[in-house]
């Protein structure tokens, strides 16, 4: 863990009750933007700005409402690329899901599927190296998402509750939405066949869904399945990993309701 001297944190408090934004004081002063905006908040504390105890609502613990179709469509996105991480400088986990910076309109709905989950916890956005992670930090996150634990999701078994089935079953195509963002893609194949001699170019659109977990494949296709649209299994060398999406009718199905990443 990371200390920081008495000098560097009253400076942090000058600059940002001088309404210098968070992201600033941490660049200018090398500290972590986290760490930067804790404290702000206990600075608040103190001075009586900040309104009361703040206790996030967890559905899973207390019973507090939960927006169930923006939740299967994060449940999507946490199997298929997301992950919620513990570090020791940090009082509680964060879930992130990383998005390549080709596609703001991800960021857009990770951020908002995130806040309609956690209305009571803070969403940001951390920069990388070519992408940003969509966080949010809560100490309820294992409760909402049971598959977490130990170790990469392919090397152990990803089975869904049954509240959360529940909600798969509801918004089957928010689920399959979210694991197609996350780990999915639509392009576009082509192919060339003889007609008349003369040898012609295809194109054709086609989706895929790829993941290490035999266990996250198959919630995928029974998914599919159940929402009427035909899959295979494609290798990539000796590995299934891929699920595709090829067949005209299903495509469109798909494009009705998924689309392509923006």
């Amino acid at each position: 863990m990371e200390f920081h001297s008495l000098e560097v944190r009253q400076t942090a408090l000058a600059l940002l009750r001088g309404g210098t934004r968070n992201a600033d004081v941490a660049r200018h002063l090398n500290v972590p933007r986290g760490t930067v905006g804790y404290w702000k908040h206990k600075d608040r504390a103190r001075r009586g700005e900040c309104p009361g105890p703040h206790r996030p609502d967890c559905p899973r613990c207390d019973g507090s409402p939960l927006d169930a179709q923006a939740y299967a469509y994060l449940l999507g996105l946490y199997l298929g690329d997301g992950h919620i991480s513990h570090y020791s400088r940090h009082r509680v986990p964060s879930l992130m899901i990383t998005c390549d910076d080709h596609w703001p309109g991800l960021m857009d709905a990770a951020e908002e599927a995130m806040r309609r989950v956690l209305p009571s916890n803070q969403v940001c956005r951390v920069r990388r190296t070519g992408c940003h992670n969509v966080k949010v930090t809560s100490k309820h996150l294992t409760c909402l998402f049971p598959q977490h634990g130990p170790g990469k999701k392919h090397e152990r078994r990803i089975t869904l509750e049954d509240w959360q089935q529940a909600i798969v079953d509801a918004y089957p195509w928010e689920f399959v939405r979210g694991l197609i963002h996350s780990d999915g893609c639509r392009i576009t194949n082509w192919t060339t066949r003889m007609v008349g001699g003369v040898r012609k170019r295809y194109e054709y659109p086609r989706y895929f869904f790829t993941n290490k977990s035999d266990d996250i494949r198959r919630l995928c296709t029974d998914t599919l399945t159940r929402v009427g649209v035909q899959w295979t299994i494609t290798a990539r060398g000796s590995d299934p990993y891929n699920v595709s999406v090829a067949r005209k009718a299903s495509v469109a199905l798909m494009d009705a309701h998924i689309g392509p990443k923006y």
